[in-house]
């Protein structure tokens, strides 16, 4: 029988750490994750204050101990990283992502907190990826290009990070972690280009994105997701194998090797973990 793994996050959206009456309208925005933000959205004088209305709200909403929340705390050389870790321990929180990874060591004072999603920010973080990425408890990667780009003195665009989003993708698969998340559009009002940055970080490697803005998430989460024309050509792949005993066998001017049908399983098994009902899934293609 076929095993259905939980969901993982294709969206994470942004919320300020000092903004509670916006935590559960964040939650019903259709984000599969939420971050609640202790770093940059939250000014140094009220930081502090955050924690407490953070660590409030947590005690508040133990309903929501599994839901897929991750905090955002300050980096370690920072004066609010030891209370920020500690409440990061506390029921209802998924994960911790920390701003600005940038060694192996940053993350030795994790060993009894939840996944880590390290965000990766400079070229100290870059030039350390993969002794980060080894870390036992790291679940993911992320990229955060904007701040990446001020410590690299660069104007960049997306072609232009390239080879960077490729390294973090290449160095998650070697590590087993999860597929790394890409930096967030600072676009607003224009959904295609939201649409166009998630789909070409997706095809680079990528499995999530993170949002700013609500609006962005239906976009994010559709553009990581199956399309009926990839789900279609699953389909016809995998009817193809099951009919040709072991032969090979062609299909639409193109053979089907053992790595095309390995590809057209995953895409109906992340079908399966979306729901995606209007596709029956036979679960024999996926074993």
């Amino acid at each position: 029988m076929l095993k259905v793994e939980p969901m993982t996050p294709r969206s994470y959206l942004f919320v300020p750490g000092n903004r509670p009456e916006r935590f559960s309208k964040a939650l019903a925005s259709g984000a599969d994750s939420v971050i609640i933000d202790l770093e940059d959205a939250v000014p140094p004088d009220n930081k502090a204050a955050a924690r407490e209305t953070v660590r409030h709200w947590l005690s508040a909403h133990s309903e929501l101990a599994d839901r897929r929340l991750v905090l955002r705390i300050n980096a370690i050389d920072t004066p609010w990283f030891t209370d920020d870790l500690a409440l990061c321990r506390l029921p209802g929180v998924a994960a911790v992502m920390l701003a600005k990874t940038e060694s192996p060591a940053n993350l030795d004072a994790f060993s009894d907190a939840p996944p880590i999603i390290a965000l990766i920010e400079s070229a100290l973080g870059f030039e350390n990826l993969r002794a980060i990425a080894d870390v036992p408890n790291v679940q993911r990667l992320a990229f955060g290009a904007i701040d990446f780009q001020l410590d690299m003195g660069m104007r960049a665009t997306f072609d232009d990070l390239i080879y960077f989003r490729s390294q973090l993708a290449l160095v998650s698969r070697l590590a087993g972690l999860l597929a790394p998340i890409d930096s967030p559009s600072t676009v607003l009002d224009n959904d295609d280009e939201v649409a166009l940055e998630a789909r070409r970080a997706s095809r680079l490697g990528f499995g999530a994105k993170l949002c700013i803005h609500p609006r962005q998430v239906l976009v994010v989460n559709h553009s990581f997701t199956p399309t009926n024309e990839e789900l279609d050509w699953a389909q016809r792949v995998l009817a193809a194998v099951s009919q040709s005993d072991g032969a090979a066998v062609a299909l639409d001017g193109q053979m089907i090797d053992k790595p095309v049908a390995s590809r057209a399983r995953a895409i109906l098994n992340r079908a399966s973990i979306l729901n995606l009902d209007q596709y029956v899934v036979d679960s024999n293609f996926l074993e």
